[in-house]
């Protein structure tokens, strides 16, 4: 049973939020009667999105940047919040990934995954601090398992995202005077995702993926999202600081492909 979340009158700006994942994040809370922003590199994936989203009822507002660039990030939500006001849902899910050994891994390709990842998500924190609803807003981080299990081949987002998770704990503390809660949701393996394309190509890399997570099947992006519109909801008022995992029990027993 999914359960119905009421979002009508509030505002929620996604970064990333014009594919996979974070796609349908904002899809769910445009079906929930947000007022939305969506955010990306690519000018033809956020014009995508906003027909996409329009579909499930919201007009949304997008914009075309990187995050690695803070006066992009800064100048987007100053033009968001300057139609429909403070943000009450923050969402920051830009992210890069490809698998390297860390021996043929360039200095430049692990800086590059650390600044979109890592610098990005501080980047998009550090801009919209002055544009949240206080009291009431809440921030959610996009984190990845790789925070809390060295997998091979991924030095490069282990060690950004276990950034993205102590940023989330320490904004939680440094913002939580404000009335302004800091959370960070972990999905786990997600069918349809470029990034479970990359880590399983192959139908034999699938198999053994889904064997590997305790409840047997992948996630989809509605799962992410359903957790997503629970912590923007008052049911979850005093949470705040958590780093929850969204991936069938896959981190309890491992996170091993």
């Amino acid at each position: 049973m999914t359960i119905t979340y009421d979002m009508r009158g509030k505002t929620v700006f996604v970064f990333g939020g014009t594919s996979g994942i974070n796609l349908g994040i904002a899809e769910a809370f445009a079906k929930a009667g947000a007022q939305l922003a969506v955010a990306s590199r690519s000018a033809e994936k956020v014009a995508v999105a906003k027909v996409r989203l329009s579909h499930a009822g919201t007009a949304a507002m997008g914009y075309s940047l990187d995050v690695r660039e803070p006066v992009a990030v800064s100048e987007a939500i100053t033009n968001f919040t300057g139609t429909h006001g403070p943000i009450d849902v923050l969402i920051s899910g830009a992210a890069g990934n490809f698998p390297s050994m860390a021996a043929q891994l360039s200095p430049n390709g692990f800086k590059s995954v650390v600044d979109i990842d890592l610098l990005g998500t501080f980047n998009v924190m550090r801009a919209a601090h002055a544009h949240l609803r206080k009291p009431g807003a809440c921030v959610i981080n996009i984190s990845a398992p790789q925070a809390q299990v060295a997998m091979a081949m991924q030095v490069h987002v282990c060690a950004a995202k276990a950034g993205v998770d102590m940023l989330t704990k320490t904004l939680a503390i440094e913002w939580g005077p404000e009335g302004v809660r800091v959370n960070g949701v972990v999905p786990g393996p997600i069918d349809g995702t470029e990034g479970m394309a990359r880590l399983a190509p192959t139908e034999a890399a699938r198999e053994k993926v889904v064997k590997s997570v305790p409840l047997r099947r992948m996630g989809t992006p509605d799962d992410i999202a359903q957790v997503c519109l629970f912590l923007a909801s008052d049911s979850a008022r005093y949470v705040s600081g958590a780093i929850i995992p969204v991936d069938g029990g896959w981190l309890a027993s491992g996170a091993k492909m």
